[in-house]
């Protein structure tokens, strides 16, 4: 996914089709929470002008992510609609709302891209099926509860709190 400005120039009059699968396993190195992502699937077109090359592009594949409380594997499948837009002319001008990407060395490369875009696309945390995992449930004087049991407990320390509010008296 790397092609010298000459040619891409050569692709102005026919367009270029992109369907590649990429390995962005080095993504790992970057977020450790990754725990291992499939070959990423990059689908799109560029459309190339004297001036810029606009890429539209479409990433999926999935990832391994823990738990946020069991720490279990969680598969995340992702599909992610990119546009990356590349200044081929420096005296080019854009509007101030669109990311332009300057061409280093004379190369447009979108691989850092599409690792910047799934990046991006990770979720905070991610939730198991599972009750059960690594992360214990409890532990000495703690114990992992859900608002549903926190609603109905009353600490009995407070029982006589609740004839204050009481309005039926």
């Amino acid at each position: 996914m790397k092609w010298s400005v000459q040619q891409l120039l050569t692709y102005k009059e026919k367009g270029l089709h992109i369907d590649e699968s990429v390995d962005v396993s080095e993504i790992k190195k970057i977020d450790r929470e990754i725990r291992d992502i499939t070959p990423v699937r990059v689908i799109g077109d560029a459309r190339i002008m004297k001036q810029s090359v606009t890429f539209r592009l479409v990433i999926s594949g999935s990832m391994t992510l823990p738990c946020a409380r069991t720490l279990n594997d969680v598969e995340y499948p992702f599909n992610i609609e990119a546009v990356e837009i590349f200044q081929l002319d420096e005296m080019a001008v854009f509007d101030e709302e669109d990311e332009v990407h300057k061409v280093k060395g004379n190369t447009v490369d979108l691989f850092p891209y599409v690792l910047e875009r799934i990046l991006l696309e990770k979720p905070l945390r991610v939730f198991s099926n599972e009750d059960e995992g690594l992360a214990p449930a409890s532990g000495k004087d703690w114990e992992l509860q859900t608002k549903e049991e926190d609603s109905v407990k009353i600490d009995p320390r407070l029982k006589e709190l609740e004839k204050f509010f009481d309005e039926t008296k």
